[in-house]
Formats: structure tokens, C-alpha cells, sequence
């Protein structure tokens, strides 16, 4: 069950690293180089997939913006105390 959707930005990044991403998504030539909407199970999972990118392309090259939570997400957060509150760009992961 698909908990997350995030989008994906990358920048400064070479073309022969961006072949090699683990995901598909649409090459931008300008302020960034890579977009793509991804969905996670859980954020466990979002947390994994970003140090796979860490360790493909490095630290400071992308963000990961959180656009879509489910219900049971949102329960679970609030049980963990994770999001005090839920706005639009209030929330994102900038690795």
C-alpha cells in the first residue's frame, strides 16, 4: 500500500550519473536536472532510497518534497509525534 508520494529534484549532476538513477523520471535542463514523483510504502523507505542517492550521486544534489500522505500515514505520524502539522511545503528532505 502506497503511503507517500514525493517528487524528486536533482542539480549538478552529470548525465552519466543521472543514467544510472535507480527511478524514471524526466531529464530538465536548467536550474535542475532530474523530476520524478515517487511512491513509498512508508518513510522508512523514502529514508533508504535516499542514501542509496547519497551514495550514487552525494549529499546536497537533490530534495525529496513529501506531496501526498494517506490517512493511515497521517494517523501514524501524529501517534510519533513526526508532524506537529501538515502544510503545504511545511514538510520536505534536503540530503
Amino acid at each position: 500500500m502506497i503511503e507517500l508520494e514525493a517528487i524528486l529534484l536533482i542539480w549538478g549532476v552529470r548525465d552519466e550519473v543521472l543514467k544510472k538513477l535507480p527511478v524514471n523520471g524526466y531529464w530538465l535542463y536548467g536550474e535542475y536536472d532530474f523530476i520524478a514523483k515517487i511512491e513509498f510504502t512508508d518513510e522508512n523507505e523514502l529514508k533508504e532510497f535516499s542514501l542509496e542517492l547519497i551514495r550514487l550521486i552525494g549529499s546536497g544534489k537533490f530534495k525529496l518534497f513529501p506531496v501526498k500522505l494517506s490517512s493511515n500515514a497521517l494517523k501514524n505520524s501524529a501517534e510519533k509525534h513526526q508532524f506537529n502539522e501538515i502544510q503545504e511545503d511545511s514538510i520536505f528532505y534536503v540530503f
